[in-house]
């Protein structure tokens, strides 16, 4: 038997006494206990704040990512432990692997944002505001870490993905964790944390795990913490209603089980690809972790002509379903995760009962192949029928967190969407339909009450991650009954851990401040040129004044012949009447590329390759006899890891090309970005 113990304050502690008991949900045996009765959680707050925090927000976002890159493949190698582990709370494979290899999927997918953002500990806002006619007084938005710790109170059904997919983001904006998972499924995530602490790739303090009921621990938080909640509508609420996130303005996110539905469209009828695939999914969405999701379909909506149909051929497959010990070939359902989420089911269930017809299973048996139908967590899946659902509405109000759905009629589009609605606000609807009129008209009218809408149909099904699944670059939370919030969401997650600050000043200050060159600040010519220097010898706002070229007739000529760009207004001069244009005018790309034969020093040097070009404009009509130049300009440097010990230590450079002609007056303006040979090549 396990002792599942707390990892806080740099150690690991078994808390006072037992708080819970802990069992194989498959068998219904004792295999461990918990408890974080004694722990001084205001210590383990400010232990996270001042080591976890601190050492995070010294590193960049290009040093975070590649951390949280490192755990992943870390954790990756020791996956098989994890599943062995997973099987405890009754899941599948399937189950197990969306919650482990999902959960560090998260990882990865974070890991990636870091090419979104700067090589700074703090995040560049958006783009300058000129709050002066002269240009010497200007605006921007820097964000930066809180000096808090994000407090994460998870679910009991996924012990792994619940954690990860949290975390990833806190770490990725520089701010440390307290992980608190339900308590009956604690011995799976201490696993991982272990695996995780035992690492040292993340620095001491940004991770600590709450495995006890932690109680207290909200008492202590603070304005600079984030609060996360995942669970049940009714306790997220009460968590929310406590006084210290009023009175002290902390952030707190609930993400709540909700009443999701999923809609067949008109045009999928039977004998469609889209009809199978509505059932398929439907199925999957009922058995996969026995139906406890917080996205799970709850309510299924079909054409009224075509009720019978659905509920037939969805009996027919949950029919075929083999429920048990999924190491047993061909289980493909297993447990709940303990008996008293069995208990909880069975209530819902009957009082669901009252007000529609239950057309498939027993809420009281269940055939099962291996385990202990008995004392294991098993239950049967339960498919009703509600005929009236605009009056018969418990459905809309009452969800039994397993594998439960009920089948429903609509008789338009408008029906279907209202019906959507009543669920009171859900996390993910989806439709599935070949007619893309048909998906928008749904996906318009129902997106207001929804945080994720899928639109299925056979183009995408092969591909498609289904009903259930949230994406790390996608948000993942909704309002109302689905608690309002808002996570995940690749670089919009990052930044809900992150304060932003407007700051003002001189263009050159403000370039100081935020290492991106701001237009009208000073700009120190190279010496050398910027192509002879190496990516550390580079400074932000260093620019090259390029000798001038005086644009030709011959020049229009010879860039159409090479490009095949024959368009009116640079080849005939008697076509102009009623545009902007006085006469022919140089290409844009002209113009770009001449800038390039002005700023490039061609012989070879630290300057690798230019690799594209960002936010071209031409801001001014280029014609024959304009003189241009160009300010070469150190906009933004980004460093680069080595892939391998072979490959070459290089960072990005962000070069500002502003070209202008006799007048001083910018007539195009663009951002490249090369790759250039760092001095030190053991970095």
């Amino acid at each position: 038997m396990i002792k599942v113990r707390n990892y806080v304050l740099g150690q690991w502690i078994a808390g006072d006494g037992v708080e819970t008991n802990l069992y194989n949900a498959l068998t219904g045996d004792k295999i461990g206990e918990t408890s974080s009765q004694g722990l001084d959680y205001q210590a383990v707050l400010q232990y996270g704040r001042e080591h976890g925090g601190k050492a995070l927000r010294k590193m960049t976002f290009q040093e975070r990512g590649r951390m949280l890159k490192a755990l992943a493949l870390h954790l990756m190698e020791r996956k098989n432990r994890y599943y062995e582990v997973s099987a405890w709370t009754g899941a599948t494979k399937v189950d197990s692997w969306i919650d482990i290899e999902g959960g560090i999927g998260n990882l990865f997918a974070n890991a990636s944002l870091r090419r979104q953002f700067p090589d700074l500990p703090y995040y560049v806002d958006g783009t300058a505001a000129p709050l002066s006619k002269g240009g010497s007084f200007i605006g921007h938005h820097i964000m930066v870490p809180k000096q808090g710790v994000a407090v994460h109170i998870n679910a009991f059904n996924f012990p792994i993905w619940g954690m990860l997919e949290k975390i990833a983001v806190n770490l990725m904006a520089g701010v440390p964790a307290v992980v608190k998972p339900s308590e009956f499924t604690c011995f799976l995530t201490e696993v991982m944390v272990k695996d995780i602490i035992e690492s040292k790739i993340l620095p001491e303090g940004a991770l600590q795990l709450i495995c006890g009921l932690g109680r207290g621990i909200l008492d202590h938080v603070d304005m600079e913490d984030v609060v996360t909640f995942t669970g049940s509508a009714s306790t997220g609420k009460m968590l929310k209603a406590l006084p210290q996130f009023a009175e002290r303005s902390v952030p707190f996110n609930l993400e709540a089980d909700s009443l999701n539905a999923t809609v067949l469209g008109k045009h999928a009828t039977p004998g469609t690809e889209e009809f199978d695939l509505f059932v398929k999914e439907t199925v999957k969405e009922i058995t996969v972790k026995t139906g406890q999701k917080c996205t799970a379909v709850r309510r299924i909506l079909v054409p009224d002509n075509l009720v019978d149909d659905v509920q037939k051929a969805i009996a027919a497959r949950l029919q075929t379903t083999k429920i048990g010990d999924p190491s047993i070939e061909g289980v493909r359902m297993g447990a709940m995760a303990t008996r008293t989420q069995v208990d909880r089911v069975r209530e819902n269930v009957r009082r669901l009962s009252a007000t529609q017809q239950m057309v498939y299973g027993n809420m009281d048996s269940v055939d099962v192949i291996g385990g202990d139908a008995e004392k294991g967590a098993f239950f049967s899946p339960i498919l009703f029928v509600n005929n009236d659902p605009f009056r018969n509405t418990d459905v809309h109000d009452i969800e039994a967190f397993g594998p439960v759905a009920t089948v429903m009629p609509y008789k338009t589009m408008d029906d279907a969407i209202e019906l959507s609605r009543m669920g009171k606000g859900s996390l993910v609807s989806s439709i599935v339909t070949p007619d893309n009129q048909e998906a928008a008209e749904y996906v318009i009218g129902a997106a207001s009450m929804h945080g994720r809408i899928l639109v299925l149909n056979k183009d995408c099904a092969k591909e498609s991650t289904g009903h259930g699944s949230p994406m790390p670059l996608l948000t993942h939370g909704g309002p109302g009954r689905a608690g309002g919030g808002e996570e995940m969401g690749g670089k919009r997650g990052v930044l809900h851990y992150m304060q932003r600050t407007a700051i003002q000043g001189h263009p050159t200050t403000i370039t100081a401040i935020t290492q991106q060159f701001q237009v009208g600040a000073d700009m120190p010519e190279a010496n050398p040129h910027v192509f002879r220097q190496h990516f550390e010898e580079m400074n932000v706002g260093d620019t090259v004044f390029t000798h001038k070229h005086t644009v030709t007739d011959a020049d229009i000529v010879n860039f159409a012949n090479v490009s095949g760009d024959n368009f009116y207004a640079h080849m005939d001069a008697t076509s102009l009447e009623g545009t902007i244009f006085e006469r022919r005018v140089a290409h844009g790309y002209f113009v770009l590329s001449k800038a390039a034969g002005l700023f490039v020093d061609p012989k070879k040097g630290p300057v690798l390759l230019n690799y594209g070009i960002d936010e071209a404009r031409f801001t001014k009509p280029v014609y024959p006899g304009a003189t241009l130049g160009v300010r070469f300009t150190v906009k933004e440097k980004i460093d680069q890891e080595k892939r391998s010990e072979d490959d070459i230590a290089k960072g990005i450079v962000k070069f500002l090309v502003d070209v202008y002609d006799e007048t001083g007056e910018t007539v195009a303006l663009a951002t490249i970005l090369t790759m250039v040979r760092k001095l030190d090549q053991s970095k």
